[in-house]
């Protein structure tokens, strides 16, 4: 079995492209538009392995937990 892919979420999609790819040096792996305002955009280590899929948030609720991913946890 392999892990492929983990949904992030994100504020915004070319921002956070920015920031993994520039900040954190991932390489954009794809970056696919889906139409009505929606993409496909995978980021990865340079060394391949799994891919994040950047998910821009929609609803209040999913903006609210942008930033929460390790659950409140260090």
């Amino acid at each position: 079995m392999k892990l492929t892919a983990i949904t992030y979420l994100v504020r915004d999609y070319d921002e956070a492209i920015v920031w993994f790819v520039s900040v954190l040096g991932f390489s954009l792996l794809e970056d696919t538009d889906m139409g009505g305002g929606k993409r496909w955009v995978r980021v990865g280590a340079a060394g391949g392995g799994s891919a994040l899929l950047l998910a821009k948030a929609a609803a209040r609720e999913q903006v609210a937990q942008i930033g929460q991913a390790a659950g409140g946890r260090v």
